[in-house]
């Protein structure tokens, strides 16, 4: 029996580290842009991890957005397919990263999982910078990466139709979150440490590891 058309794309990444919220960005600009038909969903995966399992595992066609140190200069945009992809995300840009490629590999000893996978990725320039965006040159890249994933979902027969100007669009997730209104929210490195205290760091460096 054929498995159930099931189209995922899905932006992962945590908004509140500079360029790591890229992939989360990424699929808010589709959402944005375009409109989908069933089967094709778009979803922010934030930093869920494990909780996308069954979003994951049920789908026939998963597209991600992503943020992975590919050793490529900063901005760079990477696209890869099928087995391309869980072996350039195998490397964790930071202990707050999400678990995508952990939740792949769950779906796939399953038995279950996409039969088309697709990334598209960039590589970030800045991560420790807590409550910072995206940095210029990842920023610019996003309207590439959608035009990109457009691309793809048409090569995959699911193409999408362009939203027309004045068009109201529902938030993915919520509007506090936005681009524009956590640009304006948020305090700048002036107003507000965004990195990590090195005596803390220095203590947590040094501090013995339990086995």
């Amino acid at each position: 029996m054929s498995k159930t058309v099931d189209v995922l794309v899905l932006g992962i990444g945590n908004v509140l580290w500079a360029d790591e919220g890229f992939g989360v960005r990424a699929v808010e600009a589709l959402h944005a842009g375009w409109t989908f038909a069933p089967p094709v969903r778009l979803m922010d995966g934030g930093t869920l991890g494990l909780s996308l399992y069954d979003d994951i595992a049920r789908a026939s066609h998963v597209l991600v957005f992503d943020a992975v140190d590919a050793g490529l200069p900063g901005g760079s945009l990477k696209l890869l397919r099928g087995d391309e992809v869980p072996a350039w995300g195998a490397r964790r840009l930071s202990p707050h990263q999400n678990g995508f490629n952990d939740v792949l590999a769950l779906a796939r000893i399953a038995g279950r999982g996409p039969e088309h996978l697709t990334a598209i990725g960039v590589q970030p320039v800045t991560l420790d910078d807590f409550g910072g965006s995206l940095r210029p040159e990842v920023r610019a890249r996003l309207p590439e990466a959608v035009a990109l994933a457009v691309q793809e979902l048409t090569r995959w027969g699911f193409a999408p139709t362009p939203r027309q100007l004045g068009d109201v669009v529902e938030p993915l997730n919520d509007r506090s979150l936005a681009i524009d209104v956590y640009e304006a929210g948020r305090p700048s490195s002036g107003e507000a440490c965004r990195v990590a205290d090195p005596r803390v760091l220095a203590m947590s460096a040094s501090a013995p590891r339990e086995r």
